[in-house]
């Protein structure tokens, strides 16, 4: 297949590949400040935006300052920036987040790229829909602590009376005295600004470049694509991801899979399954059959985000593929020592198959593809207090 015919044809299989029906918009999107003008490539659908937080330039400036500065946390050690870091696309190198207090989390960090777009929040829960909601998780959690601002709320808005906040609440809300809603809203107003839509594959796909990809990564994309390897069916459609919602989609599907991490005897009970600390979505819903079932993320940057999986137990891409290759994982000793290929409840997509050396490489390289430098290298999205004495 000639290069303008296989990138028609990879347009055409982001729709198909997240089956969604896409005929019109369900609900409009909101309309921004004539300030705020979404950077998206033509033909992208605009992310829905809730209707009491439209979009302005003063709220996502405002959210920028508010999203690094450490006064964010109760004993002014961190920031949002720090577990989310802008060279990593978003993400951190770590394991495990540590929060403000020095608490190990679960969990690692999602990069936040496009989540503008996200139908869910966070790696396990399904209803968390909307930024609104899930900042205040990091934002007053106490098991673990994150930034640790329960009961402080008050010490916070004196904090935020200090230059350039003033003037920077004025410009968003017209008015410069704070409150916690408004710190909300300019954070919300400003994650939903990390757009990231200038990758190599955006050039090819998007903006009709032939040569922005090789060969051996067109080779990767369609064995992505293909239902040899099955990767699209969770990480299909323009986003890579499953868990997308937009204003053209009149579907949103349920973005959250088991992949045969782990199957481990657990203690004091009969059945095996994921570790007790952290069972995914199966501790919201209380469902067995949710046993291990976590949020697909978004493959946009992915080798800028390593460690990979929910608690960051593969270090690269590498390791990564051996494991879908595998169809799952087998632990021989240890606390998790178990086959995760025989877990009841493991996606049916992750089968395993068997890739050539040059198959495996051409698949590596087609997700270095989707890193987009100019996203991790954007001022606008960027620590505006190191222009500060």
């Amino acid at each position: 297949m000639k290069p303008y015919a296989l990138c028609k044809a990879v347009r055409l299989h982001f729709i198909c590949a997240v089956v969604v029906i896409i005929l019109g918009s369900c609900s409009k999107p909101t309309a921004p400040d004539s300030s705020w003008q979404w950077p998206l490539p033509d033909g992208m659908p605009y992310p829905v935006v809730p209707a009491e937080n439209p979009m302005s330039q003063a709220k996502v400036e405002l959210g920028r300052y508010l999203f690094y500065d450490t006064q964010l946390s109760a004993n002014g050690k961190q920031s949002c920036a720090s577990c989310h870091q802008q060279r990593y696309a978003f993400a951190e190198p770590n394991r495990r987040s540590i929060g403000s207090t020095g608490q190990q989390h679960r969990r690692n960090a999602l990069a936040l790229v496009n989540v503008a777009y996200n139908n869910t929040l966070t790696w396990a829960h399904d209803g968390l829909t909307e930024i609104e909601q899930q900042l205040l998780i990091p934002l007053f959690s106490e098991t673990p602590v994150e930034l640790g601002l329960t009961g402080v709320e008050q010490q916070l808005m004196q904090r935020l009376s200090r230059p350039p906040y003033p003037q920077l609440f004025q410009q968003a809300f017209n008015r410069d005295q704070p409150d916690m809603q408004q710190v909300v809203f300019a954070l919300a107003s400003f994650v939903r600004s990390l757009l990231s839509f200038q990758s190599d594959f955006d050039r090819y796909a998007y903006r009709n470049d032939d040569a922005a990809l090789t060969s051996e990564q067109i080779n990767g994309m369609n064995l992505f694509f293909s239902e040899r390897l099955e990767c699209h069916h969770c990480h299909g459609g323009f986003n890579f991801t499953q868990a997308t919602s937009h204003s053209k989609q009149l579907l949103d599907l349920r973005p959250f899979h088991n992949t045969g991490l782990y199957f481990a005897a657990r203690p004091g009970l009969a059945e095996a399954g994921y570790p007790q600390h952290d069972r995914g979505l199966a501790e919201i819903s209380m469902d067995q059959a949710d046993d291990g079932r976590f949020r697909a993320p978004t493959l946009r940057n992915i080798a800028l985000t390593a460690p990979y999986m929910h608690d960051g137990s593969m270090t690269t891409l590498e390791q990564v593929l051996d494991f879908y290759q595998a169809g799952g994982r087998e632990i021989i000793k240890g606390d998790y020592a178990g086959d995760g290929r025989q877990h009841p409840a493991k996606s049916q997509f992750v089968r395993g198959f068997k890739l050539t050396n040059s198959e495996r490489e051409a698949v590596l390289t087609f997700l270095n593809s989707l890193t987009d430098p100019q996203f991790i290298a954007n001022p606008e999205h960027s620590n505006p207090w190191l222009a500060h004495p």
